[in-house]
């Protein structure tokens, strides 16, 4: 028996400038957001954390709210690398009941934390060395940098920003090994976030991530953000319509988010990936506060 090929379809004709239709995009379930944007700004901007001196400006550049689709990562059929888009979610229990216990933060999520970022990452060893509880402030105001006043009631950030520049980044090497010997030993280092939800599922504001992958070094700008005692080094990001942004519904206790700011390692893998929480559409007004810690940690390969 002979089979014959089916005749080939004539080849389609492209569509001129001018035609009124467009093939559909695909699009992953999700909601659309609206993320705090890098606007107008000089060859090196700043940010205030605390009420600045007299005078001075809480900021020298300006940001602009732009809606991004925002895809439920629960939903994509690969599940996301931390190496790949930059970030992973685990279920993760932690033992801490209250995180409100500042010493109870100390002795065991630290010890949780860093053997989580073991695992995620395969490093050798990690190290956690700060971290914050975050609380959505009443009424919801719209988001900023999360520090009024003081700055001491850390709130949710809505800038999109990264934790680490390349400067930075090379430079918690240093302040977190301290010994010259031990530093001078490492190969490869990374710097991650754990991200965790510490009052139940977050329905109001939750946190989301920028695929590396869709992220130019053109569009992360280093900036300066001042503290009382200190000033350090991030990246905020000018915005491109190619950044895809992912994050995931209903965040419980159980759950963390492990995502990437730095990686010494150049080519091959995620080494930054931009974040920012916005807020849900159609919250109810008497829905939960998202409340949240987040720890930072440095992790060595070699």
């Amino acid at each position: 028996m002979r089979f014959q090929a089916p005749p080939s379809p004539s080849p389609r004709q492209p569509l001129p400038q001018s035609a009124p239709f467009a093939p559909a995009t695909p699009r992953l379930p999700g909601v659309k957001g609206n993320f705090g944007y890098l606007g107008a700004a000089p060859e090196r901007p700043f940010n205030y954390m605390f009420q600045p001196p007299a005078g001075t400006p809480w900021q020298n550049c300006e940001y602009a709210l732009h809606p991004m689709h925002v895809v439920d990562a629960r939903a994509t059929a690969a599940r996301p690398s931390i190496d790949r888009e930059g970030y992973e979610l685990w279920d993760a229990p932690s033992a801490v009941a209250d995180f409100a216990d500042e010493a109870a933060i100390l002795r065991y999520y630290y010890a949780e934390a860093a053997e989580l970022a073991r695992w995620v990452t395969g490093a050798r060893q990690a190290w956690v060395f700060d971290h914050l509880v975050r609380r959505r402030e009443a009424g919801r105001p719209a988001l900023g940098f999360g520090r009024q006043g003081d700055g001491s009631n850390p709130a949710a950030v809505g800038r999109v920003h990264n934790d680490y520049s390349e400067a930075s980044g090379r430079r918690r090497l240093d302040l977190v090994l301290t010994d010259a010997a031990e530093r001078a030993r490492v190969e490869r280092f990374a710097i991650v976030n754990i991200w965790r939800s510490i009052a139940g599922p977050v329905v109001d504001t939750p946190v989301a991530v920028c695929d590396a992958r869709s992220v130019s070094s053109r569009d992360l700008v280093p900036t300066e953000i001042r503290y009382p005692e200190r000033s350090g080094e991030i990246y905020l990001v000018r915005h491109a319509a190619r950044h895809q942004w992912a994050y995931f519904p209903g965040m419980d206790r159980h759950e963390a988010l492990v995502f990437k700011q730095y990686d010494s390692q150049i080519n091959g893998t995620a080494r930054f990936t931009p974040h920012s929480a916005f807020d849900l559409p159609d919250v109810p007004a008497d829905a939960p506060l998202r409340q949240s810690i987040e720890v930072r940690c440095l992790v060595v390969f070699e």
